[in-house]
Formats: C-alpha cells, structure tokens, sequence
C-alpha cells in the first residue's frame, strides 16, 4: 500500500479496501477515517464494508465524507473532531489521498507554521500551495493567476473526454492540451451488461488512464472543486488553479445511490446488484445462474439516465439465461420503470414486445423505485400514472437488479455552467456552452436532448473538435451534432435489436437495412456489439480515429 505520512500520528492513502486491513494493521495503524462519500466512484467499497473489516482487525472507523474538490470549514471541523478522538496514529483515505491530505492542511493551519505544512504534504507527494493561497485570501481561492496554463483544458477523462484530446489533436498537433480527472481506471462501461449477461469479463472493460490518454496530452490526477468561467479558471482539489484559453466539460454523471433509501447498504448482497457498477455486473451473472425460482424485479428510474435501455437489456439477458437452462416457467419477472413506454423510439417497440413475451415479463409503468430493505427482500415504489393520487407498493423479492437514479455531478450543479436543473448548458447542435463562448461540453453532463450513450459521444468528439479548432482560426461553428445516439439492445444471447437514432427519435441506421435492420433482432448486430464496438472504442474513437464519426456541416439560417 502507498502510505503517506504527514506527521508520525498522521497519514493519508489513496482508495482502500476491506482486503487491505491486515496490511493496514501490521503498519500500525489504530484508526482510519474515511473522506470519501459511498457511491463516487463505479470500483468503490462502501464505508460499512470497510468499516466491518477496521472492527475485525481491532481498528476503530470514523466517516467524514467531503464531495470530491468542495472542501468547506464544516468538513475541517469534523476531520478534527474524529482525529481528537480516534486512537493515533491515523490513516485517513479519499479517491487519492488530495481530500485527506487538504482537510489535514487546513486543520493544522491553526496551530502550524504554513511552511511546515507544505513541506510535509509536499514531502508525501501532495502540493498544499493552492490551500495556502486561499488561506492566505480569507478563504477564498483567488483565480487571477494559475499553477499552470493551456490552450484546452477538458475536465473528465471518459469516453468524451480521452476522445476530444484525440480529435483535437489530429486537426491541431501544436496546442496544449490537459485532461483533468482523479481516476486512475478507464472504464468501457458498455461492456458492464455483458458482464452481467456471462459474456464478458469484467476485467476486459477496464484499462488504466495513463495508458489511454494521447501522448502529449498532460494528466492532471485531480477532482475539479469549482469553475470561475469568468477568470478562465478551474480549481483543483487543494485549491490549485488551472488556468484555460478553452475548456471542454464531459466529467459524465453521478449515480445517486443514496436517493433510494436502503440502497446502498444491501448492493452487492441480498440478491441486489445492478450492472451500472464494475464490480457488482459478477454478481449480476451469479444471482442468475443461482436463482431457480422466485420473482426477479428490474427497475428503471425516471429520465435522464445513462444508456435507457441498459435496465430492460439485464431483463432480457437474465430471462434468455432462464429459458436456457429450463428455470423460465419458475420465474415471476416483473420490470418496474418510472416511466409510461418501454422505449422512447416507437419503431423498436414490437421487437422488444416480443422478447417481454416470450420470457412472461409483466410491464408496471409510473413505478419508482424509493425503498430497499435488503435482509427482508421487498422494494418499495411509488406510483404515479397521470391523473390519479400517487401511491406505494411494496413487493418482494429474490433479485432484483436496480438501475440508479442519476443526476449531474454535485460540482456541475452548483456552477455557472449549470442550466435549471444541472445539466451544462449547450446549444444542441454546436455543443457551445450558451452563456460562455470559450467553453464546450460533450458526453452525458450536457443538456442536449440527446441519448447518454458512449456512441454519442463517438459522434460528438469530432464536432467540439471542428468547432474549437474553427473558434481558435477567428471563425463560427462549421460543424454541427445531429442528436445520433445507438442503443444495442441484448434481447437474447446472440440477438440485438440495434437502434439507432437522433434527435426527436429520428432513425439514424448506420447500415441499408437489407444488410442490418436494426428495428429487428439480427445476429450481425450481436456479432457488433460483442466483437467489433469493443476495439472500435478502444482503438479507434478514442485514438481519434473518427470511422463513421464525420461531423455533419452546420447550416446557416439566411439573413
């Protein structure tokens, strides 16, 4: 393990798990504090599971979340508060270790020579003087200079993010360029619905981020805390400044776990799981090989959300595996989705209908999920159908895989970039922001009434990249998004019904359709999905390699 000392009562580490405690133990350590919130990341435990495993080596746990990059005077009490009465020496621990070492910073700056401080942080690999400058400006961070400066700077290191630097660098080899992003995993997150239907691995959908960002691109391994759009500026856990001629916005979405009460505390065990985390699309797969009999819920939330068709393709996937190995007729499965169709492009609807037949999948609309009770297996929902009182039911069960609800990331919501309901806010064909002339945004984060797909973001790369190369040559937008998003969906083990589609549910077929229609199920599109989009992502679009990605021309309104 990479432990860091601050002093010899205080250390800090990046992500722990449960496995690490021995280790943890034989170091010394008496107590640890946990300064990440439950559900930040897709490969994070939860603070119960690593505190049941601190209690089982004799170590004491406090948890003091801090949102990634918002450090508050709140947060510094509370750090101090359990560091005054946990058994030293301490570990505290975060996505990287910034958080912990920040909130020790400002603690310690009470009664320790700011000198001291940044010697001891920096000796531990942490930079400390962006928390020095906003001591030293009365809390604030000032935004008027920066600890570095490029022409593009792009906040989120996913499909979008490691895309755009790609795409911008092909059309402009010479500008300088920076990704910002604490992960140290890229994930290909398509691929979670296969790992949860047997197909895949879930080790072939993660590769690490140094070896996917583009060679001359500089990774900035950092949260973002906050924008100053009107300074050019974003600032950094530890209150660093990075400073932008550009910025390009695509950090994705936060899944809200917390927002069903129960949630969190029986993922991955009970026969809850859910195939938008990596870790949990295995236990996805071993609830179905075991599940025998019973009823099997599926839930989607309301809109929007990542991929929608990701909560009905598990449902599919499950049911065929049923109907393989016999276990079908045993099976009560129930999809419950917060909304009124099954899908919001009418033309696949049929297809999909015939698969919710074969496997007697009953269809409840209006219901959302709000309640989990884990050791009782019982979900609650609340209904709402247009024109009647709302109501809850509460249903068992045996498995139940559930899709989260999903909002903007907490630092996007509370920005300047964020519309009404926090979503950044662009014009829909440029995917300029609308307020900000120097700022774009792509991937899910953005509010244009587009699919949250990574094949949209295949297609939105290249016209952020056409248009901010056009924005640095002095001229207007050339380039313009047509809303193409695709949704493969797995209706059986080897069959997708392949939709394909822009804005307003416009069908957008990539193929003729006497070679692939994708309104029905086809084996050429499981042959797709399984064995072509996985390099095709991993070698071409985010290598900028734009095959069928060409932007569409930006039509001009006459004068």
């Amino acid at each position: 393990m990479d432990f860091k000392t601050l002093t010899n009562k205080t250390s800090v580490t990046p992500q722990i798990t449960a496995d690490d405690m021995a280790e943890i133990k034989a170091a010394g350590f008496r107590a640890i504090i946990c300064n990440r919130p439950d559900g930040e990341g897709a490969d994070q435990p939860s603070f119960e599971e690593i505190e049941a495993a601190a209690n089982a080596a004799g170590i004491k746990a406090a948890y003091v979340p801090v949102q990634s990059g918002m450090v508050q005077d709140a947060d510094v009490e509370a750090f101090g508060t359990a560091l005054s009465v946990l058994p030293r020496p301490v570990l505290a621990y975060c996505r990287t270790g910034t958080r912990s070492a920040t909130l020790w910073s400002f603690h310690e700056s009470k009664k320790r020579p700011m000198p001291e401080i940044l010697a001891a942080t920096k000796a531990a690999g942490y930079d400390m003087n962006g928390v020095a400058r906003r001591i030293a400006n009365g809390g604030k961070t000032p935004t008027d200079t920066g600890d570095a400066q490029y022409d593009v700077v792009i906040v989120g290191g996913g499909a979008g993010g490691v895309s755009i630097a790609a795409s911008l660098q092909s059309r402009k080899s010479n500008l300088s360029i920076a990704i910002i992003d604490p992960a140290d995993i890229h994930y290909y997150q398509p691929g979670w619905t296969m790992v949860g239907g047997g197909i895949f691995e879930a080790s072939e959908t993660a590769k690490t981020m140094g070896s996917l960002i583009p060679r001359g691109v500089k990774w900035i391994k950092s949260a973002v805390a906050a924008f100053e759009p009107e300074n050019n500026a974003v600032i950094l856990d530890g209150c660093r400044v990075v400073k932008y001629d550009r910025l390009v916005v695509c950090p994705g979405l936060k899944l809200d776990w917390e927002a069903v009460e129960g949630l969190e505390e029986t993922l991955g065990r009970n026969g809850v799981t859910s195939n938008y985390r990596y870790d949990l699309a295995p236990y996805t797969w071993q609830l179905v090989r075991e599940l025998k009999e019973g009823r099997a819920l599926f839930t989607q939330p309301p809109m929007p959300i990542k991929c929608a068709g990701a909560p009905q393709k598990a449902m599919y996937l499950s049911g065929d595996a049923w109907f393989r190995n016999g276990a079908l007729k045993n099976i009560d499965i129930q999809f419950m989705n917060a909304g009124g169709v099954l899908f919001g492009v009418k033309d696949y609807v049929p297809a999909l209908e015939k698969y919710v037949e074969k496997y007697d999948a009953t269809l409840n609309f209006f219901h959302n999920l709000v309640a989990v009770d884990g050791p009782a297996k019982t979900a609650t929902f609340k209904i709402a159908k247009p024109d009647t009182d709302p109501e809850t039911v509460t249903v068992d069960f045996d498995m139940m895989h559930v899709c989260p609800p999903q909002v903007a990331p907490d630092f996007i919501r509370v920005s300047p970039l964020a519309d009404a309901a926090g979503w950044v806010d662009v014009d829909q064909a440029t995917l300029r922001h609308k307020s900000f002339d120097n700022i774009w945004s792509l991937g899910d984060v953005m509010n244009a009434p587009n699919a949250k797909t990574a094949a949209a973001a295949r297609k939105q790369a290249p016209t952020v990249a056409d248009n901010i190369v056009a924005d640095i040559a002095g001229r207007s937008p050339t380039a313009a998004y047509d809303g193409y998003g695709s949704c493969p969906l797995t209706v059986e083990r080897g069959k997708i019904v392949l939709a394909e589609f822009g804005y307003g549910g416009v069908l957008k077929p990539s193929f003729p359709s006497f070679l692939l229609d994708g309104t029905k199920p086809t084996r050429l599109a499981w042959f797709l999905k399984e064995k072509m989009l996985p390099p095709i992502y991993w070698k071409a679009m985010l290598k900028g390699k734009e095959w069928m990605a060409k932007p569409e021309k930006l039509k001009v309104a006459a004068e």
